[in-house]
């Protein structure tokens, strides 16, 4: 059965550990990845794109796919879908189809809209027992055809958007989606420490986590973040495998052919990924 993300942060809040979000494309990632949860008993939230969701025939398949596999499976441990950076649109469009945890990535808005649209899916969300992520402050780059200016949260409107009840909060610390640029300046802790202070024990979330060093990641847990996003390292580690079986021939040997083996090397290179930071993270056996 699929959770809320509340109860799994505040776990590891108290904790001091965060669990992993890992976005999912495909029946093979959402297999390795629920697997993977449930070999290192650890809690795991399943991130959806809108183009992701778009791509896998909409939100209605993708939640069906995910709450048949959950069964099937046998998998116990705690997994919530989530609604990946928003629209207000698709918010409702995933409340509809099954999720149990939305974001509302309002961050491109002025503040006073962001506030008014977050109150309102706050109240939505949490009528039906969902959990909700804000955002303030834009992630750098672009994911799925969300692009950021990468602008660091204003402490203060970081403590406005908590205050209206929402479960877990993205800010922008200099955080970046997809591969960080060499001339990368890191993560600015100072601003998180900042945000911490005002928003108290809400659970803060990392977004971009693919190629921050491991230092910066334990530190950034220190300081309050309970979630943190893996999905460009999946998808790195995912083409990776898949390369070296083509370049091998080995689709060209008996039946290599057959999806389900060219799509294997793949698959296991997720899970070894998704391993790797559980284990990071501090969320293994935390289920």
């Amino acid at each position: 059965m699929l959770v809320s993300a509340t109860e799994m942060l505040q776990k590891a809040v108290e904790g001091h550990y965060a669990v992993g979000q890992f976005n999912i494309n495909n029946l093979e990632w959402t297999k390795a990845i629920l697997l993977t949860a449930q070999e290192n008993n650890s809690p795991v939230i399943l991130g959806v794109s809108e183009g992701a969701g778009k791509y896998m025939t909409g939100f209605k398949t993708v939640a069906a796919m995910v709450s048949a596999m959950v069964e099937t499976l046998n998998i116990t441990v705690p997994v919530a879908l989530h609604l990946d950076h928003g629209s207000y649109e698709g918010c409702y469009d995933c409340i509809k189809a099954g999720f149990s945890s939305i974001m509302f990535d309002g961050s491109h808005f002025p503040i006073d809209e962001n506030i008014a649209k977050t109150t309102e899916l706050v109240n939505a969300a949490h009528h039906l027992g969902l959990s909700i992520e804000a955002e303030v402050g834009s992630i750098g780059g672009e994911e799925d055809g969300v692009i950021g200016a990468g602008e660091i949260a204003d402490p203060n409107e970081c403590k406005m958007i908590a205050d209206l009840g929402v479960d877990f909060l993205a800010a922008g610390i200099g955080n970046i989606h997809g591969k960080y640029p060499e001339n990368w300046k890191g993560l600015d802790f100072d601003a998180l420490a900042r945000i911490k202070e005002l928003t108290g024990d809400l659970p803060l979330v990392l977004h971009g986590g693919t190629g921050i060093p491991s230092d910066m990641i334990k530190k950034a847990i220190s300081l309050g973040v309970a979630k943190i996003n893996v999905n460009t390292e999946c998808q790195l580690y995912f083409q990776e495998a898949t390369r070296k079986y083509i370049e091998a021939g080995k689709d060209l040997e008996g039946k290599g052919f057959d999806p389900r083996k060219l799509l294997a090397p793949g698959f296991e290179a997720i899970k070894t990924i998704v391993k790797e930071k559980m284990e990071l993270f501090g969320s293994v056996n935390k289920a």
